[in-house]
């Protein structure tokens, strides 16, 4: 793909989701919707490999039936109460549809199917987009509607979507698979919370972005999709290694790390709303997930046997690669959690 092409690219997937999470009118907001996913998918489809035209085709089919029902859910409210205002979603079909609409986008279980098998089908560079920067023009839609949404929806299909996240990604082996699963369960968990407290889904985005985006960058340093390459990592990076079996456990919520954070504070605010039972599942839930990264952890670190090699290992030799972004990314992805009293200042 050509520089020139690729910078077009870019740019409309930066500008459709600048249209969408600046718009207050159902119509501009669909429209950065859609400018979103025409952008995206040459990009699922550069390399021209049946798994990749496949993944591009399921994307387009999925977010075009979403599109849909976005656009008949805002003509339903419009008809009903002659607004087209983001705020003013008040008929229970126009709600029903458009959460319904907007979890299909973001993969929510139980309509996450799309998702692990398209995740697989894009390089490394497009799965990073599609884990991170296409979540942010959906969630900031369903934020502003909110407080119009039915909490028991959100809180079924929440705790339905960690579930599945977490037991879909036992028995898998490629980490992109893997990563589309952590997706879901991390979705789950901004869902379940978004009624009773925004501000907590906001910051579980923001630190589900960090986690991942330094997750996919150091995939792709190491050069691994899947986990029996991992075994070799060491040999590449051996700093690096230690470091992404920390972001791991960052992701499955491990404290002192990072994602602890958000997990903490959901659970927190789940008893004090005298819901123990949901909080006792979602933390089930979680060991779940965290069983598959200490299955890469466990794979990144003991099952090679030391060896010696007459040939020069390739940590040795100087790379060109950048690092800036990578260090500044696990750098949050590990060291956040003393910064919690000042989020917790900043999201009351």
């Amino acid at each position: 793909m050509s520089p020139l092409t690729l910078s077009i690219l870019l740019s409309s997937l930066a500008l459709g989701t600048t249209v969408t999470m600046s718009s207050h009118h159902w119509m501009l907001a669909w429209m950065g919707l859609e400018i979103n996913t025409l952008a995206i998918i040459p990009l699922l489809a550069k390399y021209h490999h049946p798994r990749a035209v496949e993944a591009s085709t399921k994307y387009f089919l999925i977010q075009a039936a979403a599109s849909a029902m976005i656009l008949f859910s805002s003509i339903n409210n419009v008809w009903s109460t002659g607004e087209w205002s983001i705020m003013d979603l008040s008929t229970p079909t126009a709600v029903t549809t458009m959460t319904i609409a907007l979890l299909m986008k973001l993969g929510v279980a139980p309509l996450h199917f799309w998702l692990p098998e398209v995740l697989q089908g894009s390089d490394l560079t497009t799965g990073l987009i599609l884990s991170t920067w296409q979540k942010l023009a959906p969630m900031s839609l369903i934020l502003q509607i909110s407080p119009s949404l039915n909490p028991n929806i959100l809180v079924t299909f929440g705790l339905l979507s960690s579930l599945v996240g977490g037991w879909g990604g036992l028995n898998q082996t490629q980490l992109r698979k893997i990563m589309a699963f952590s997706s879901i369960a991390h979705l789950g968990w901004m869902i379940t919370i978004l009624t009773m407290a925004p501000q907590l889904t906001l910051l579980n985005l923001l630190v589900y972005i960090v986690m991942t985006s330094t997750m996919f960058l150091m995939m792709k340093t190491l050069l691994t999709t899947n986990i029996s390459t991992l075994a070799s990592s060491w040999v590449k990076k051996p700093t690096l290694s230690a470091l992404t079996i920390l972001t791991l456990l960052s992701l499955g919520g491990l404290p002192p790390l990072a994602g602890f954070m958000p997990k903490w504070l959901i659970l927190q605010e789940f008893t004090k709303q005298s819901m123990t039972l949901l909080a006792t599942l979602m933390a089930l839930s979680a060991l779940l997930s965290l069983f598959f990264y200490l299955r890469l952890s466990y794979t990144m670190t003991l099952t090679i046997s030391p060896n010696t090699s007459p040939s020069t290992l390739s940590w040795r030799l100087r790379t060109n690669t950048p690092t800036l972004i990578l260090a500044l990314g696990t750098s949050l992805s590990l060291l956040m959690l003393p910064l919690t009293p000042l989020v917790l200042v900043l999201t009351q």
